[in-house]
């Protein structure tokens, strides 16, 4: 496994931000790891990457575990933190070099990453003269200068306008092929696009870890309805698989129903039966933000 967490847990004082949590990532995997703010995604990419120490539990990254080998895990993961620390004053090639010399890297692989993150076109001025944007690709830059095996992005995309952010994306899935992956990210269209896999966390504990495509299809079905009478909701609990019944206005309903199968001929059945007429009948979208909401709103 690229990616091995058994049992970490992490508090700062009397708040728990990470509870026994335990997962693994495959080389090759796109992961994205999803949660409100203050979940404590940014403290289990701290302990993967060496920056914190676990006060429970095991982690290794390529085998290298990340208390007793920290060098190791270092040369093997390429790390892009929520805030990324650059120095301003330094230009975007300078500050390449240096990293580089911390790496003990060739100069040439700088020309490489600066062609693979879309660099070219500032890379002759200094950090600070940037925008947030490109800032971010500096960083993802650095993050790639020695060609690690696992790439650890916390908010990879952040400040990026709608073209970067495609170029960026490509690119991610495109280091994917042959590495390992792992981000944290707001952007549900970005995981969307980027993960084959999606572990949410949720108060310090996973919620889910599921293939994005089954983690869509596994959720509830929501379906909007509008009859031409004012329906009582005791009547609509007689809908077999109905997890929840919430009326919008008038005589709108939202069903809930925890089923893969559609629906709506049940309800249009359910209201000939009962001498109803609908005037509209909608499958809502399912998607991974409806999802995000429903596994992290308590």
């Amino acid at each position: 496994m690229s990616i091995e967490v058994k049992d970490i847990s992490k508090s700062y004082g009397e708040q728990k931000a990470l509870n026994a949590v335990s997962f693994s990532v495959k080389k090759g995997e796109i992961v994205g790891f999803l949660g409100p703010n203050g979940a404590g995604k940014s403290t289990l990419m701290k302990i993967l990457t060496t920056y914190l120490i676990a006060d429970e539990g095991s982690a290794s990254v390529n085998g290298h575990d990340v208390n007793n080998d920290q060098k190791a895990v270092q040369k093997s993961v390429g790390y892009l933190p929520e805030h990324n620390p650059l120095y301003l004053d330094l230009y975007v090639r300078e500050y390449l070099a240096f990293n580089a010399d911390v790496y003990k890297v060739s100069k040439s692989r700088i020309d490489e990453v600066i062609l693979l993150t879309g660099l070219t076109p500032e890379a002759h001025k200094k950090i600070g003269a940037l925008s947030k944007g490109y800032r971010q690709r500096v960083g993802l830059a650095t993050a790639l200068l020695h060609d690690p095996e696992v790439l650890i992005l916390d908010e990879p995309t952040t400040g990026l306008d709608p073209n970067q952010l495609v170029e960026i994306r490509d690119l991610i899935k495109n280091i994917g092929k042959d590495k390992t992956v792992f981000l944290s990210t707001h952007i549900m269209q970005e995981v969307e696009a980027i993960c084959d896999r999606v572990i949410i966390i949720n108060n310090g504990e996973i919620v889910t870890d599921k293939n994005l495509n089954n983690l869509v299809k596994d959720t509830n079905q929501v379906i909007e309805v509008e009859f031409d009478i004012a329906v009582n909701e005791p009547l609509l609990q007689s809908l077999p698989n109905l997890v929840n019944a919430k009326n919008v206005q008038g005589h709108i309903w939202e069903l809930t129903f925890g089923t893969d199968k559609d629906m709506r001929p049940v309800i249009f059945d359910f209201a000939q039966n009962n001498g109803i007429k609908t005037l509209q009948l909608s499958l809502k979208n399912r998607n991974l933000e409806s999802v995000f909401r429903e596994m992290t709103k308590k």
